[in-house]
């Protein structure tokens, strides 16, 4: 079915010569988008919202190339492709996003071309983060972002930092293999992503205990609901009284169900995706799978309400729900999710306490 009013958007971004542009049209879409919140699913709203993502970042990307070229560096030496981690990997970005990004190239035939690339790759990823801060995404706060030469490797490179990662599971390592699960290409040559993907599970097939370290730096967020059902809330500064939306329903959720999926194989970044993919692979039950994205798409509706815009207009995520929005007729609802959540987050911890042993 065709969506006229959608393609129309898509039209004008990737019309747009010019980042002043590109940011007026992604004003005016959040502000109509967050009118249809009340009115509309959430998943919905959230969907869309993330095709404009992926399109404003796509018509950017192009920008930097186009400026690479007017330097005089020409095109992209060799295929490469543009990932996206965190909640953008997921498709589940708010109004405020921030750059979770990585780049992929194709490996050079000898080092004379490497060095090439990596010079133009590493000059292009700059250029890209600049013009995506300008257009009103800032930096990710723990550098995984395409402009740290980390996170910006040759496909040989990114195999090579990935068998590091399994091979010697700190804390930190297992964080990155964490972010490296939601990863997913945004622009570019979706082959090379497939093969990160390969790469991934065949090394999470031969490493089993590594789901009980993924458990170990997973559950350190719990969903925010006491032993009576009561909410619990920040109590003291300047937040008492509000409730952690983010990280106290939010991130508990989806660390519960990317855990599931990657020991079951599944490679949906999606959590909800991943939720549907579980019941077809017989691991949860379709009652199970309702009341799990009933809770879910509500959380998602909370983040989408806990974003304010700025002294400039930009939109902020503060992650939390105040006080004052905590009304007994969205307390309801907001328990039952909660509860869900929990629920699903003990599961979780139960099987693999189970299966690797430990508390």
């Amino acid at each position: 079915m065709r969506d006229p009013i959608g393609e129309k958007r898509l039209l004008d971004i990737t019309g747009a010569e010019d980042l002043e542009r590109l940011r007026s049209i992604r004003e005016r879409e959040q502000t109509r988008l967050a009118t249809e919140l009340s009115t509309s699913p959430a998943y919905a709203v959230v969907g869309t919202l993330n095709e404009i993502h992926d399109a404003l970042i796509t018509q950017a990307l192009k920008l930097a190339e186009d400026d690479l070229a007017r330097l005089g560096l020409g095109v992209p030496p060799v295929p490469y492709t543009y990932m996206l981690y965190g909640s953008g990997g997921r498709f589940e970005q708010t109004m405020h996003s921030d750059q979770d990004s990585g780049l992929v190239y194709a490996n050079a035939s000898n080092e004379v071309e490497e060095e090439h690339c990596r010079n133009y790759f590493h000059m292009f990823a700059e250029t890209a983060v600049r013009k995506l801060i300008q257009l009103g995404y800032p930096p990710c706060e723990g550098s995984v972002i395409s402009s740290n030469p980390e996170w910006c490797l040759s496909l040989s490179g990114w195999e090579q930092k990935i068998d590091n990662w399994f091979a010697e599971p700190s804390w930190e390592n297992v964080r990155y293999l964490l972010i490296a699960a939601d990863g997913r290409p945004v622009v570019g040559d979706p082959e090379l992503a497939l093969k990160l993907q390969n790469r991934f599970f065949s090394d999470m097939l031969g490493n089993p205990i590594i789901a009980r370290r993924m458990m170990e730096n997973t559950i350190r967020h719990k969903v925010l609901v006491g032993v009576f059902g009561q909410l619990l809330t920040e109590r003291y500064g300047d937040n008492a009284g509000s409730l952690d939306i983010k990280y106290g329903a939010y991130i508990p959720m989806v660390n519960a169900f990317r855990l599931l999926a990657v020991q079951a194989g599944i490679r949906e970044t999606s959590t909800i995706r991943r939720i549907e993919a579980l019941v077809r692979a017989e691991l949860l039950t379709a009652e199970e799978a309702e009341e799990a994205i009933e809770a879910f798409s509500f959380f998602l509706k909370l983040r989408l309400l806990a974003t304010i815009a700025d002294e400039e207009g930009q939109m902020v995520g503060t992650g939390k729900i105040p006080a004052d929005q905590l009304t007994k007729e969205m307390k309801i609802p907001l328990k039952k999710a909660l509860k869900a959540g929990q629920k699903i987050q003990r599961r979780v911890q139960k099987e693999l306490q189970h299966r690797f042993g430990g508390r």
